[in-house]
């Protein structure tokens, strides 16, 4: 493996293996309490928070942003330990479900008010887990390991909580103050995660260990085993597997997961009947219509795609009235010296010139990640096109004063790129 690949790698394995190790924990209480979707309304919240910090001049990425988004999240506990009630005529996975929803909608009003701040806070949704370094995994390390001592200390009063709530109700337990507190928790660790992870890869991360254990076991200790062995296996090997195919690593960690999970679900099922040649025969024909399945969206798809119904018909109908075809985006002439001043439009061009690999643009990416000038936003656009490119952050900080020795890497990288 390549050293500079292996550089990037390695931080992130070691950042995956620190999330499985809390959010399998987590997961098994939210799969025993059946709010699976608490952790995305939490992010969500937290985003939204984020969100809002932008407008107030809060990069999404500092400390500032994540203070501000800790707060929507702590409301956000109050709000699911609140909705906790002892006999409740709606179901408390609906009440999470409007908190998403909400959220959701008032985030996309708020961007919809910072444009430039979009793609930002989508960053913050999707993470950025590929480009994680050692300070952000020690310091998540330590963070977790806080979360996970106070989780232990009060181990007995949420385990009881959340595997008989009644009992707790009746042997005069507060159960809306633990349950606070453990939102609370729940809700710093989700905060802290997304940053680095993203919103779909942290839902797995607590999710899918925890359905893989509960599948197995039904012993705590053996659950939260299973959880720490199987995410660490699988983590491991996915991340392999998106180097070796070049996909990207968050989806591709999150699909396997998929696949395991489904492997393991039908072996158990096959190990635990009874009448084992009943078991495979079923397991014969789930597969055979999965196939067929497979198969009718294939055919479907392969004749919708060469239809004339796959064409927009607006475009197609001005196009036939006027008797030519629809036209085709003109390719850019621009050279170097004409690129605007404006910072997003500057970043936009030089991102579509080094997509189509146009010689001499490499180095105006870099000059732009280094220009003192360029605003902090644009200058992360600049810094993600050229990690892509070189599959390497050259150790690029950019809110440090020094980058002298990164500059020159890339300086070095972009002049001997054709």
């Amino acid at each position: 493996m390549d050293t500079s690949v292996f550089s990037i790698m390695l931080p992130a394995s070691a950042a995956c293996l620190v999330l499985v190790g809390i959010h399998s924990y987590l997961g098994l209480h939210v799969i025993k309490r059946k709010v699976i979707f608490v952790d995305l309304a939490l992010a969500q919240i937290a985003a939204l928070g984020a969100t809002v910090g932008f407008l107030f001049g809060m990069d999404p990425t500092s400390r500032a942003a994540f203070i501000f988004s800790m707060a929507f999240t702590f409301v956000g506990a109050a709000v699911f330990a609140a909705t906790r009630l002892r006999k409740d005529r709606v179901p408390q996975e609906a009440v999470i479900g409007l908190v998403y929803a909400l959220a959701a909608a008032i985030t996309i009003l708020v961007i919809d008010k910072s444009p430039h701040g979009a793609e930002h806070i989508k960053d913050l949704l999707t993470g950025t887990i590929l480009w994680v370094k050692w300070s952000q995994v020690l310091t998540a390390a330590v963070a977790y390991a806080f979360v996970g001592i106070f989780h232990f200390v009060l181990r007995d009063k949420f385990i009881r909580i959340t595997e008989d709530p009644e009992g707790a109700f009746k042997s005069g337990m507060w159960v809306r103050f633990w349950d606070f507190l453990f939102y609370l928790s729940f809700g710093f660790v989700i905060t802290f995660s997304v940053r680095t992870a993203g919103v779909l890869l942290v839902f797995v991360f607590l999710v899918a260990p925890a359905i893989t254990a509960a599948v197995i076991t039904n012993k705590w200790r053996y659950q939260l085993l299973i959880g720490w062995g199987m995410g660490t296996l699988v983590t491991i090997v996915a991340l392999y597997l998106s180097y070796v195919l070049d996909l990207p690593s968050g989806p591709t960690v999150v699909a396997f997961y998929g696949v395991v999970l489904l492997v393991v679900s039908l072996i158990v099922y096959v190990v635990r009947t009874p009448d084992r040649r009943h078991a495979w025969s079923r397991l014969g024909l789930g597969l055979g219509v999965t196939a067929l399945g497979i198969g009718a969206l294939w055919g479907m798809g392969t004749l919708l795609g060469s239809s004339a119904w796959a064409e927009d018909d607006v475009h197609h109908q001005l196009a036939k009235g006027h008797g030519h075809a629809a036209p085709q985006p003109a390719e850019s002439t621009a050279k170097p010296e004409d690129l605007p001043d404006d910072p997003e439009q500057r970043v936009a061009l030089l991102g579509k010139h080094v997509a189509d690999h146009t010689p001499g643009w490499r180095t105006e990416l870099v000059e732009a990640v280094l220009d003192p000038d360029m605003p902090l936003l644009f200058k992360e656009d600049a810094l993600a096109l050229l990690r892509k490119e070189a599959t390497t952050d050259f150790d690029y900080d950019s809110e440090a004063e020094d980058n002298a020795a990164a500059a020159e890497k890339m300086r070095q990288w972009a002049s001997e790129t054709p």
